[in-house]
């Protein structure tokens, strides 16, 4: 009697073993139709890419450039912007720039654009860097800087002229001219290695005709003094028209070192 009861129980846990296992394997694993499919991820977006023409290393103010410094390089489409020189559009441009003159300092890989070159042909490249209608006008400076700021003028920077001279009853100054561009100070058209000092007895200056007739006209019979004026005010200030261009409309008289204004006549 023990006996059989030994062996039902047996029979009872062998059985509810395998039915253990059937559910297990039934319930392992899904079928594939019933299976979370994992999402793709979405494919890169294409960048189109457009040749453009850089600088291929610093080309300084007034630079004759030539075929080494310039290079074809792909720059994202969207990021060329309109005055780029494009391959698609001109893919003879460094044959045809070459010989050009830098009206402004470019910087290794920055693009280059027309507007900034200037075909010089066989002129010097000062004549190549100034506008149309303007002139180059060399005064007489101070080399210590007592004329010039104390030697901070740049090229580049805006100036106002100031003439003095002598009179019976002291000494007379005026501002003759005002927000005039430099172009160079002594031979340097622009700043080397952060140098801001005048290494020149002369400044060259961007005048129209007549302003170059006035400036004449004063270094005769007076000594010319550059001011500096702030760079904020260059940003600001768009250039004025010759007819306005001609400095205030009073006379700053000095007399033993006391200063006072009157209206010029």
């Amino acid at each position: 009697m023990k006996t059989n009861r030994i062996v039902v129980l047996g029979v009872a846990v062998v059985s509810g073993l395998i039915a253990m296992a059937l559910i297990m394997s039934s319930g392992s694993e899904p079928p594939v139709e019933q299976r979370t499919a994992v999402p793709e991820a979405p494919p890169a977006p294409q960048i189109e890419l457009e040749g453009v023409l850089v600088a291929q290393r610093e080309i300084p103010l007034g630079t004759v450039v030539s075929e080494n410094d310039m290079t074809w390089v792909e720059w994202p489409k969207q990021f060329a912007g309109p005055g780029s020189i494009r391959r698609s559009e001109d893919p003879g441009a460094i044959e045809t720039l070459k010989g050009a003159v830098a009206r402004v300092s470019f910087f290794h890989g920055e693009p280059i654009r027309r507007e900034k070159l200037v075909k010089a042909g066989n002129m010097g490249f000062l004549s190549a860097l100034i506008p149309a209608g303007s002139r180059a006008l060399a005064i007489n400076i101070d080399s210590g800087g007592g004329t010039s700021a104390g030697g901070f003028i740049l090229p580049n920077d805006r100036v106002d002229l100031i003439k003095t001279i002598s009179a019976n009853d002291g000494t007379e100054s005026e501002t003759i001219l005002t927000n005039i561009r430099v172009l160079a100070i002594g031979q340097n058209i622009e700043e080397k290695n952060g140098e801001r000092i005048v290494t020149g007895s002369n400044a060259t200056l961007e005048v129209t005709p007549s302003q170059a007739e006035t400036i004449t006209a004063a270094q005769r019979n007076g000594q010319i003094t550059l001011a500096l004026r702030s760079m904020l005010e260059m940003q600001a200030t768009k250039k004025q028209s010759p007819e306005s261009d001609t400095g205030d409309k009073n006379l700053t008289v000095v007399r033993f070192g006391a200063s006072s204004t009157s209206s010029r006549r």
